[in-house]
């Protein structure tokens, strides 16, 4: 082991937007230098771009299957190279997919139309301007967007500018009419809509070189795109004085400066031109086939993939018999998970049904109990309604009690009158037995008879007014009992039963007077 690194080389790799430097292996090919610049930028549709140097006085592309050192790069450290779309799709809206492939379109199409290679109306040019300030500054705000914000801004080609006598605010007023109307258009977006305004233009993906027809005519331009071959007058790049069709050409070649293309149509004269500049033929001939470079691209692409799908697929299948076992284990640890949850599954619908009939019987226990509380409360009403009878009762024995103590006072009183009229009238009759008194047994018989009947409808009243007493007494003993039987469940109307027996105590005590006074009597 020597220990000595590989020689290496400086690169500098300009982009649209970015610069890069990388440090690169002698024998590296210019492919692997274009796929470093790709993965850097997140680059897929890398068959639109290529890797441009200057040498002399034209530019050239760099080979990819040839070592970048071997090619005829600047001998500089580090060597520039800049990172431009090669080949330009005609329909950009179903050509481009990435949104970094979209960009960097934007940005190169952009600097051509303001350095004017590709010539632009002024009109289209103030539409294509109000839509790149949308992809810069996004939606126009006019309390942001003062006057004067774009004046640092490049946007129109000088020959437009200086084509109309009009200065930059008025300039700046035109564009931002047309920016207004831009709202809710993403960056993403705008940038499309102007690559779909441009790609309209003539001189839009168009290589012009320097050739003349034979060594003693004027000179011409050729221009190469996407669509063929032009023959251009220097003073008129816009209309083609002759155009080939890439579908109509047979065979293209070079030898040092004559340039030969051979149509499809064997009768059609074939074309010769002549460039002072031997490089031109080498570049030409490139430029007339992106597809054949996409496809190219495509198949160096899916041959990775193939590869990786392949070691992805060996690994997966060692993977497969080493699990194999593991798996099996799982499956048999599977089912003996789904027999548990089965069996849990049975008991939980056990346990459900378990539960339906203890809710029924609660259900009907709540029911039951229900209707012993009403029982309760129609039982307590009742009482309660026995009870308000029995003080009535009370009050009319109580009245009947008032009654006989009136009669009782009157047979008194009536008798000590009597006998305060009849003793005088014995004395006398005693003193002085001249004296007659028309005094007849008979009316004091009848005398003795009223007040003996008096005094037995007395004894009768109050007898019958004992029994009745007797009789609420034994009552209000039952209610009592029932009360103490029920205490526990009528509880919600013990208010109402305390109410009942205190005025029970109370009859009781009236009745206890009754029997005092009926004792004295």
């Amino acid at each position: 082991f020597s220990g000595k690194q590989p020689k290496t080389f400086k690169v500098k790799v300009s982009t649209m937007d970015a610069e890069m430097e990388f440090s690169c292996e002698v024998k590296w090919k210019g492919k692997d230098l274009f796929d470093l610049v790709c993965r850097t930028i997140g680059l897929r549709e890398t068959w639109f771009f290529g890797l441009r140097y200057t040498v002399k006085d034209t530019y050239a592309w760099l080979k990819p299957d040839k070592q970048v050192l071997d090619q005829e790069v600047p001998k500089d450290s580090p060597i520039t190279f800049h990172f431009l779309a090669k080949f330009f799709p005609e329909k950009v809206e179903d050509e481009l997919v990435q949104e970094i492939t979209q960009h960097l379109f934007f940005l190169q199409v952009k600097k051509q139309i303001l350095d004017e290679e590709i010539f632009c109306s002024p009109e289209a040019s103030v539409l294509l301007a109000s839509y790149a300030v949308q992809a810069k500054y996004g939606d126009y705000d006019p309390n942001f967007h003062k006057p004067g914000f774009l004046a640092q801004d490049e946007l129109l080609p000088k020959r437009v500018l200086m084509q109309y006598q009009m200065t930059p605010d008025m300039w700046e007023e035109k564009i931002t009419a047309w920016y207004a109307e831009h709202r809710n258009i993403t960056r993403d977006e705008a940038e499309m809509e102007y690559l779909k305004i441009a790609q309209d233009l003539e001189m839009y993906g168009v290589s012009y070189f320097s050739i003349t027809q034979n060594k003693r005519d004027t000179e011409l331009l050729l221009g190469v795109d996407a669509q063929g071959l032009h023959i251009y007058s220097p003073n008129n790049k816009l209309s083609p004085n002759k155009s080939f069709p890439w579908s109509g050409i047979r065979n293209i070649s070079y030898s040092e400066k004559e340039f030969t293309i051979k149509p499809l149509d064997k009768k059609k004269e074939v074309f010769k031109f002549y460039s002072s500049q031997l490089r031109v033929n080498k570049l030409v001939s490139p430029n007339h086939c992106p597809e054949a470079e996409r496809a190219k691209e495509d198949m160096e692409r899916r041959l990775f993939q193939l590869q990786d799908e392949a070691r992805m697929a060996n690994e997966a299948l060692l993977r497969s018999e080493e699990t194999a076992d593991l798996l099996a284990e799982k499956a048999q640890i599977a089912e003996e998970e789904a027999k548990l949850l089965a069996h849990k599954a049975a008991e939980a619908e056990q346990e459900r049904q378990r539960l339906e009939v203890t809710a029924l019987k609660t259900k009907e226990e709540k029911r039951l109990m229900e209707q012993k509380m009403r029982e309760a409360e129609q039982l307590a009403v009742k009482l309660v309604e026995q009870s308000e009878r029995r003080l009535k009762e009370a009050d009319h024995l109580k009245q009947d009690l008032n009654e006989a103590k009136d009669a009782e006072r009157r047979a008194k009183q009536k008798l000590l009158e009597i006998t305060k009229t009849t003793y005088p009238l014995i004395a006398a009759y005693s003193m002085s037995s001249s004296i007659r008194m028309d005094f007849k047994d008979s009316d004091m018989k009848r005398l003795s008879m009223e007040i003996e009947r008096e005094r037995l409808e007395y004894m009768e009243k109050s007898k019958h007014l004992q029994d009745q007493l007797k009789e609420l007494k034994s009552e209000i003993e039952s209610l009592k009992l029932e009360e103490q039987q029920q205490a526990g469940l009528y509880s919600l109307r013990s208010y109402d039963i305390r109410m009942i027996l205190k005025d029970h105590v109370t009859l009781r005590t009236g009745v206890m007077m009754l029997k005092i006074h009926f004792a004295i009597i």
